[in-house]
């Protein structure tokens, strides 16, 4: 695939300084260097407070600090906004973008709750000259991109069980103390929105839409301290789901923030009519096929030979990492914009993930149905 790159400097506003911010701010810095193309201009970095913004512009190379985003993404250099804000501002700053003119590329999740991703991917639908990208960086993975030729190409046959898992421990300390992303107000979902929406992009991409499922949500702990006293969690630690997909192909699906030991446990298996492929994040450089008829499991290290890994290293097994996948975004995001292939997923492609996980968290045990809403994953 051709991606052209922009050869006009575009304008960058970035919202917020955390891990995520970071990893926007050095892929904004790299994807010149890495794709080709104009450099971008790194206009503006907002956060709050104030001294903290200006101690981030000088530290990612921003010209500019500010402590309001409204100014931030209406400022007439920027073309595009980087939202890396906690969840409840997603909204509020990506329509304020769109309507300001500008291209948007937002950390997942795409909302609090369902009706708001909804109303973005109506106004976005109503801005088709703008790129909306949502940040679902693990579908850039060489290792993953190369799964999804091979079971496009047949490599594994007819595709006919799907089984995933995202595990994490970083809430499994009961100890660990209350926190917004706790609330439904807040953070929204839970571990479904943190990373279980990760896995159903991945699921997504490999399988095609879901047409039902049938979850269950816990919370395993259900207060965490704070100063006031002991405090609510109002949303889901875990999440188990039973999948049927559009295709007729079944999957299974388990989340976790609460699974001690687990650091970054985005596995995922695909069994079709000829084989097999199974893949660990935290094994990210490694990719596993069974193909029927042989004697076991062929293990396929990242390498040139697989895409957009040759533009950072000329080498097979030198290994891929967490923040290159950003830069590939950044890159998908830029070309589009330049007019290169649509890039993904976008507003109407992360609807159709925020309906699989808000359908899992409302299911209660129950089935529930999506099968005729759009779920096309652009990867």
């Amino acid at each position: 695939m051709t991606h052209p790159m922009p050869q006009t400097p575009l304008g960058v506003a970035l919202i917020g300084t955390g891990f995520m911010g970071k990893c926007h701010a050095l892929a904004w810095r790299t994807v010149a260097a890495t794709f080709g193309g104009a450099h971008p201009r790194l206009e503006v970095l907002c956060d709050t407070p104030l001294d903290r913004a200006q101690a981030f512009a000088g530290q990612f190379g921003f010209d500019r600090a500010t402590d309001d985003w409204r100014s931030a993404v209406a400022d007439p250099a920027v073309d595009v906004v980087s939202i890396t804000t906690p969840n409840g501002m997603h909204r509020p700053m990506a329509e304020a973008a769109l309507r300001a003119g500008k291209h948007v590329w937002l950390e997942k999740p795409m909302a609090l709750t369902l009706a708001d991703a909804e109303a973005m991917a109506r106004l976005a639908a109503a801005h088709p000259g703008q790129v909306t990208i949502l940040g679902y960086n693990y579908l850039r993975s060489p290792a993953f991109q190369a799964a999804v030729r091979l079971i496009g190409s047949g490599a594994i046959g007819t595709p006919k069980a799907f089984r995933g898992t995202y595990d994490e421990d970083y809430s499994a300390d009961p100890a660990l103390p209350w926190s917004w992303r706790l609330t439904h107000a807040e953070g929204g979902l839970g571990a479904l929105g943190d990373i279980g929406c990760h896995l159903v992009s991945q699921m997504v991409a490999l399988m095609g839409p879901v047409a039902e499922v049938t979850a269950l949500t816990q919370i395993a702990i259900p207060t965490r301290p704070s100063p006031e006293g002991p405090k609510p969690v109002e949303n889901e630690d875990s999440a188990l789901a039973l999948v049927r997909f559009a295709s007729g192909a079944q999957g299974s699906f388990a989340a976790s923030r609460v699974a001690h030991g687990r650091k970054c446990r985005l596995q995922w298996e695909v069994h079709g009519s000829d084989g097999t492929l199974v893949f660990d994040q935290e094994s990210m450089n490694e990719l596993w096929l069974y193909r029927a008829g042989e004697a076991g499991f062929t293990r396929h290290l990242t390498g040139p030979e697989q895409p957009d890994f040759a533009a950072f290293c000329p080498a097979a097994g030198h290994n891929f990492g967490f923040n290159e996948q950003k830069v590939i975004e950044a890159r998908d995001l830029v070309s589009a914009i330049a007019g290169g292939p649509a890039c993904g997923p976008d507003f109407a492609a992360g609807l159709a993930i925020e309906r699989v996980i808000h359908a899992m968290a409302a299911s209660g045990g129950r089935p529930v149905q999506l099968q005729g809403e759009s779920h096309d994953e652009a990867a």
